[in-house]
């Protein structure tokens, strides 16, 4: 993917747009989370994103990129459709890396630790 996409894909969006991708990544994120566990290595800071994403206090813009990265990786038709093995994942880990590395100043020690809290849970089966 090049950088002109992945810059498009982030854009933070109106609050109407941020609303809309709260919700899909809250319906759909644990059940994506899941699946992309062996092909995102760094599922952590995803995690821990998330929860900055749905954080009141995270400012509006940083909402917003996080909520674009993360809306673009729970939904299963993107450039590259997320069933294709061995490749499904790879466009999603693209978008999520520029991302996180672009608001990673904001994901706070709470956010980290309510990450490896809910890492512990999925390794448990919960």
């Amino acid at each position: 993917m090049d950088d002109v996409k992945i810059g498009e894909i982030l854009q933070p969006g109106s609050e109407y747009e941020q609303r809309s991708r709260e919700e899909t990544v809250r319906a759909r994120f644990w059940k994506t989370a899941r699946r992309a566990a062996k092909s995102v290595p760094f599922l952590d800071e995803v995690i821990a994103g998330y929860y900055c994403a749905l954080d009141p206090s995270t400012p509006f813009r940083v909402r917003g990129t996080l909520l674009a990265a993360l809306a673009y990786f729970v939904m299963p038709f993107d450039v590259i459709p997320d069933f294709i093995f061995g490749l499904g994942f790879t466009d999603d880990v693209a978008v999520l890396m520029a991302a996180l590395n672009a608001i990673r100043n904001h994901i706070t020690p709470a956010h980290r630790e309510a990450a490896k809290k809910a890492i512990d849970d999925l390794d448990r089966g919960h």
